[in-house]
């Protein structure tokens, strides 16, 4: 599994995905240091994706 890279960008990719799932809000979209798999689990949950689904589908936003 390709390790998703948040730094920099996250606050772009935060109003993206927010967009595209008005469910998403940004408890959920916190992003802190270490907790990657934290996030991501919580967009899973929200978006009805798998992991790998989600991490492509932020890779693409």
């Amino acid at each position: 599994m390709d390790k998703l890279e948040f730094k920099g960008t996250w606050n772009e990719v935060k109003g993206k995905a927010k967009q595209a799932y008005a469910d998403l809000t940004d408890d959920d979209l916190l992003y802190e240091e270490g907790k990657a798999d934290e996030t991501l689990g919580k967009i899973q949950n929200k978006t009805g994706k798998t992991r790998d689904e989600v991490v492509d589908w932020i890779k693409g936003l």
